[in-house]
């Protein structure tokens, strides 16, 4: 039986047939039959009607461009890469990023407009109110062709976090699953962010969506760690057990005892009689009993055994992990080491072959009971299992607002910088670049940098927001220069600052029309390479070059380059076999045609 959607399509298509012989006319049979094509390409999915925006227009007659604002740029370590704060629509930073940053990008994080319909989702420069009819068709036409281009972003590896509430998650899940495939969804995580919404008709939400999808699956899943975090409270549990290890050998009141006893004030010589000798036994009672007390999850809490070395451990099964059995050599008996007899063997068989099953032996890593009637099991220790799968709930009722007050800027519901910490480092632990282009009032920035000062590590980042009501000049920079610095904008110290670098850029177009287009566009180059590559151009550490005179001209003055580290070339320019001597011990970046070729950006091919 054909669904309701199926007939009304098939009702469609009948009447556009009647229309065709009413209106022979070759323009009118074009119109009918590009209608018909659309009706008949899709049969099952997502659909909304598709809205040009303002932007759109503006890049039919111009060539979107960066340009930087010198006065913003912070400079702590001139050896180190920047990181970029991108000012304007984000689809125009889009379409300029696509040219210096396709396929480049490991994560983008995103926390979209949420499409209330109060006051929150600008659209053409004005809000959609809840009673706009094409509300949800806007805001699915908006999010597409950012996401489009987003996904020519990602790295083969890269991955795509999209945080959502209600009002838009059922869309964004099949617009996602259209983008970039059902088999690239790496899995949704329920933020539970434990305070209901006050103010709700109905159910009260108290949690939002966090989409995870990848560029490929096959590749993103051949990394290490992917997708999974640090056992919250393994850190924990290893400090306790090696702290009442240290206790074997010692006589002391057992801490549980000490605390029973502290009201009573006992003297001295009654106390005498709580004091017990220290062994391994009473440390394993005493950490099983504090383990017992702490809310720490079933897969942490079996690790409750520590062993003759201080380490904790736990016993896993060593049974065949199918229902097909395993081969006839899976099936020798493991002989108990006290008692010389055979035990218990998996009905299906062991996990490992012989080899591995002596080996585990040799290494002491498998655990016998007291006698050869209990099957044995594997020694896992937790200190070589930090690491779980991330699960799909998160609680987190962290909040923002303290902070972004301290530097004194005022932003509506922002991110706290845990969740974003937590989300990033967990799916994608391997990142390099990352890329916000909702960027709010730089949560994903502020993240990156704790990041890099919890671990050393050199993770870069690149936000782009618009200037609506002043959010990048009163928000967005001002927070960003603040965690950077260390101060605030009145003067006032907020911390020790995380002292790296920043480049800020505004989006601007130069208009197609323009009588000498090509000189205004090579003055834009500039931005374009100091993007893609994360670097500054001052003239002396790194030089552009666009053409063979240039070269010639860099042959001549190439003295005067002592600080010189790296060198831009159009991969049209021809290399002398000097030249090429020159430039054997400096970096060298063949720069793409596209950044130097005005012929064809005037044909408005690449720009």
């Amino acid at each position: 039986m054909a669904n309701l959607s199926q007939i009304r399509r098939e009702q469609m298509i009948a009447f556009l047939e009647k229309l065709k012989e009413q209106h022979s006319d070759d323009e009118s049979i074009i119109a009918f039959n590009q209608i018909e094509k659309e009706l008949t390409s899709k049969k099952y999915g997502l659909v909304w009607e598709e809205h040009e925006e303002a932007v759109d227009s503006q890049m039919k007659d111009n060539i979107p461009v960066f340009e930087e604002c010198k006065d913003k740029e912070i400079v702590y370590n001139e050896d180190k890469h920047y990181d970029f704060l991108l000012e304007g629509d984000n689809l125009h930073s889009l379409h300029l990023l696509e040219k210096t940053h396709r396929g480049q990008i490991d994560v983008i994080y995103i926390d979209p407009p949420y499409n209330r319909g109060k006051n929150d989702f600008v659209y053409d420069d004005a809000y959609i109110s809840e009673d706009d009819g094409y509300k949800h068709s806007k805001w699915l036409s908006f999010m597409a062709k950012r996401l489009l281009i987003a996904r020519n972003l990602l790295s083969k590896t890269g991955v795509i976090i999209v945080n959502i509430d209600e009002h838009e998650s059922g869309p964004l899940l099949c617009l996602l699953q259209d983008i970039f495939g059902e088999s690239n969804n790496v899995g949704e995580i329920i933020w539970n962010k434990l305070n209901p919404k006050g103010d709700a008709q109905g159910i009260s939400a108290m949690h939002e969506t966090i989409y995870c999808f990848c560029k490929n699956k096959e590749a993103f899943f051949s990394q290490e760690n992917v997708c999974m975090r640090k056992k919250p409270n393994a850190e924990a549990m290893i400090v306790k057990a090696q702290a009442l290890f240290k206790k074997i050998g010692k006589r002391l009141i057992p801490e549980d005892v000490a605390i029973a006893i502290k009201p009573f004030n006992y003297s001295d010589d009654i106390k005498k009689d709580f004091y017990v000798t220290y062994d391994l036994e009473l440390v394993q009672k005493e950490f099983q009993n504090w383990l017992s007390r702490q809310k720490f999850s079933g897969g942490e809490k079996a690790y409750k055994y520590i062993d003759e070395t201080g380490r904790l451990y736990r016993g896993v099964s060593m049974a065949w992990p199918n229902k097909k059995t395993a081969p006839d050599d899976y099936f020798i008996p493991l002989i108990h080491p006290v008692t010389n007899k055979p035990c218990p063997i998996p009905e299906r068989g062991w996990r490992n072959p012989p080899s591995t099953m002596a080996k585990l032996l040799s290494e002491g890593r498998i655990l016998f009971g007291e006698d050869e009637t209990k099957q044995p099991e594997r020694k896992y220790y937790l200190d070589e299992n930090m690491y779980e799968n991330v699960p799909s709930i998160y609680e987190n009722a962290d909040s923002a607002d303290d902070m972004l007050a301290a530097i004194g800027v005022q932003f509506d519901y922002p991110k706290p910088v845990s969740e974003a910490i937590y989300v990033c480092s967990c799916i994608q632990p391997n990142a390099t670049t990352f890329l916000d282009f909702f960027a709010g009032s730089g949560t994903t920035g502020h993240a990156i940098l704790e990041m890099n000062k919890m671990d050393g590590k050199e993770r870069r980042f690149i936000l782009c927001t618009s200037n609506d009501g002043g959010i990048c000049d009163e928000v967005t920079y001002p927070r960003l220069k603040t965690v950077i610095t260390g101060e605030t904008a009145d003067g006032g110290h907020y911390s020790e600052g995380y002292r790296t670098n920043l480049k800020v850029y505004k989006t601007s177009f130069v208009s197609k029309s323009d009588d000498e287009l090509a000189e205004s566009l090579l003055r834009h180059t500039i931005e374009m390479i100091q993007l893609q590559y994360g670097v500054n151009v001052d003239g002396k550490k790194y030089v552009i070059i666009a053409d063979d005179d240039e070269m010639d001209s860099f042959e001549k003055n190439y003295s005067s380059y002592d600080e010189l580290e790296a060198v831009f070339i159009n991969q049209d320019v021809l290399l002398s076999s000097r030249q090429e001597q020159l430039l054997r011990n400096i970096k060298t970046f063949v720069v793409p045609d596209y950044y130097f070729d005005f012929e064809l950006r005037e044909a408005g091919e690449l720009w």
